[in-house]
């Protein structure tokens, strides 16, 4: 299936870039270069990073002993801490909302 129709690429040549270890694309710009062109219009980036967190799912499954500990993860968030940390916040928050009487 094409994914980008401004550069002309599809599912597979993502899914084909995205091999766990340090050279791994962990944002669509990252999978944009890996295949050597850029964005365009931007609207394929959403389908990018979908394939990307299912493949790499498929992928690195992480267990619960190794989440913590996980490069994938560290690495995967290392971009964002801070929208990582306002998520967890915003969820906490919200769990107590919800848990009154």
């Amino acid at each position: 299936m094409i994914v980008c129709s401004c550069n002309v690429f599809s599912d597979g040549e993502v899914r084909n870039c995205l091999n766990p270890g340090p050279d791994c694309p962990r944002t669509p710009a990252q999978v944009y270069r890996n295949l050597g062109c850029g964005p365009q219009c931007g609207r394929c980036a959403t389908t990018i990073r979908a394939i990307m967190d299912q493949e790499m799912a498929h992928k690195h499954a992480c267990t619960a002993d190794c989440a913590t500990d996980c490069p994938m993860t560290r690495q995967a968030n290392s971009n964002e801490p801070g929208k990582l940390e306002r998520w967890r916040r915003s969820t906490l928050n919200g769990s107590a909302r919800r848990q009154g009487p």
